[in-house]
């Protein structure tokens, strides 16, 4: 005898909630959406880090117009929400300019802008921490102000950038939750597509499904935390000595 729909609806309802992570090729397709959402971020921190550092390095300059502007782009990503920077570039932005671009491309460069903004302050933060007499100096065996960066400053504070640079990655792969505002299938997005799927024969599967999301943002985020705070520990260490 054929199964009807009801018992088939009564047998997947005896199953336990977490099943459905496994049923069918849900948990491949939740590990390919995480993989989105952590290809957007690579990309945004290849975008906006080597941006941010020349950026950084431009706003300890001795130039109170270029210092004042660098500093408005970078209290505007501070000030504007994430969102509304998404919605800005993915919905006005390709309107007005008369372009038809994809959401994770505009995701990276919305992204990549926000990491440049953030990365210019840590940048500049260090950079005027080198003591005042190391660069005096190399003023004093004749360095101009590009060899005094990249000899002088950059190398003593490259130690202070790394683990804030670290926390910002762990900080922009939680902010790709946002992604699936702009139509962007990622881990999120699958995740509330599956539920959906599965509402009727599984009313728990939210919180299964959610709970597994949470898992795997954790598993991708928990150990660069612990990096960032052992590297911020042992450069404390190395500057008392």
């Amino acid at each position: 005898m054929v199964p009807s729909a009801i018992d088939q609806a009564l047998v997947l309802a005896a199953q336990p909630g977490w099943t459905v992570i496994f049923t069918g090729d849900n948990l491949t397709r939740l590990l390919g959406g995480l993989w989105t959402s952590v290809s957007v971020a690579g990309l945004a921190l290849i975008f906006g880090i080597p941006l941010g550092i020349v950026l950084g390095a431009l706003r300890i300059m001795h130039n109170p117009v270029l210092r004042a502007v660098l500093r408005l782009y970078l209290e505007f990503f501070r000030i504007i929400p994430t969102l509304v920077i998404l919605f800005l570039f993915y919905y006005i932005l390709p309107r007005e300019m008369g372009v038809q671009v994809d959401g994770e491309t505009i995701a990276v460069v919305a992204f990549g802008l926000w990491v440049a903004a953030e990365i210019s302050d840590v940048v500049r933060g260090a950079l005027i921490s080198v003591p005042s007499h190391q660069v005096d100096a190399g003023k004093a065996l004749g360095m101009n102000g590009l060899q005094l960066l990249w000899y002088v400053r950059l190398p003593q504070s490259v130690n202070l950038m790394i683990p804030a640079t670290i926390n910002l990655a762990a900080r922009v792969i939680m902010t790709t939750s946002l992604l699936l505002l702009i139509s962007v299938i990622d881990v999120i997005t699958v995740g509330q597509q599956i539920m959906e799927a599965n509402r009727m024969s599984h009313p728990d599967s939210a919180f299964w499904v959610y709970g597994f999301v949470f898992l795997l943002y954790f598993i991708v985020c928990w150990p660069l935390a612990r990096i960032a705070q052992a590297l911020e520990k042992r450069a404390k260490e190395r500057n008392n000595g």
